[in-house]
């Protein structure tokens, strides 16, 4: 499974540290040079980790491009321990989460003490291997369970113990019991998208009955021309101009929450490679790269008053290049 989360709207540097033993491997989340903290992202950061450290798992619900899972990858940053990250899979079960058998190990003894008489014993036991959640639990990390509800229902019902009575049921055959005590270090933050996205299943209402959700939508203005100046490199007035055109083609949709800051900065990666050198960019491809960036996100009904704000505003605003 790809689960590639090196690429934020807010950068975080990830520092990996790998546990041979268990196969897993742990994040250690600090802010990058490029991190954008604004008044809205402390202000999201500042509510969830009230409700962690009130001893409640947190929930960023939002559509994709939001940011839910840089917040997360932040909030985590701020409690101060390792990370374990999971993205939600419709082909996972719940012992890939907890683990389970991963082949078979063999122990032979040949006894030869007395020359004319040889003793042979052999067994074969299975070799467990803990999943990411169980070994989240047993040493009290935090978990980043990333959009999952793209993982069935069924699957997730092995968090329920966790976030209630803080407990870990297991296979008898790992070796230690049926199950297993949850850390009292444990943390738990979880994302997901919106029910009528393709792949995403309903969340069960047991599960968030027992987690504080915090319901995102797009940033502030202030927060996107952030963003988008810091991952572009554009000067900041004309951060400003692509910020208030994809703000204005958002309002004149009946989905106002796309296009994202995603589109932003794509725009204005697009702008900056003019003063680069480095492509030559006209007033029409300037004018054609908008519309492809834009109009995957607005339906056909809607194409031609986007069209009309695009036109006007790369005429009055950003000018002919």
């Amino acid at each position: 499974m790809d689960c590639d989360k090196r690429r934020w709207n807010i950068s975080v540097q990830v520092e990996e540290a790998a546990m041979p033993e268990e196969g897993i491997t742990t994040l250690t989340l600090r802010p990058g040079a490029d991190f954008v903290e604004t008044p809205y992202v402390q202000h999201v950061t500042k509510r969830a980790l009230a409700y962690i450290q009130a001893g409640f798992p947190v929930h960023l619900s939002g559509p994709a491009g939001v940011g839910k899972t840089t917040l997360a990858f932040h909030i985590a940053a701020h409690l101060d321990q390792p990370a374990v990250l999971m993205c939600g899979d419709h082909d996972w079960s719940s012992s890939d989460l907890r683990g389970g058998p991963r082949g078979y190990r063999r122990h032979s003894l040949r006894d030869n003490f007395i020359r004319s008489v040889v003793k042979t014993d052999e067994t074969v036991n299975p070799y467990w291997v803990d999943g990411r959640l169980a070994v989240a639990c047993e040493r009290g990390y935090t978990l980043v369970y990333d959009e999952f509800t793209r993982s069935r229902p069924e699957t997730n019902n092995v968090l329920l113990s966790i976030l209630q009575e803080k407990i870990l049921p297991l296979n008898p055959a790992r070796g230690d019991g049926d199950q297993l005590e949850v850390s009292p270090a444990f943390r738990a933050i979880f994302t997901s998208n919106p029910g009528e996205y393709a792949g995403v299943y309903r969340g069960q209402d047991a599960l968030l009955d027992r987690m504080v959700t915090i319901e995102l939508g797009n940033f502030d203005e202030e927060t996107e021309i952030a963003i988008t100046r810091a991952r572009s490199g554009l000067a900041p007035e004309e951060c400003a101009k692509v910020v208030r055109l994809v703000r204005q083609v958002r309002e004149a949709k009946a989905n106002k929450m796309t296009p994202t800051v995603r589109a932003c900065i794509a725009i204005a990666r697009i702008l900056n490679l003019s003063r680069d050198g480095g492509v030559a960019v006209d007033h029409i491809l300037l004018r054609d790269a908008w519309r492809d960036v834009v109009m995957p996100h607005v339906p056909s009904e809607e194409r031609g008053k986007v069209d009309i704000i695009v036109g006007q505003a790369l005429t009055s605003e950003l000018g002919r290049r």
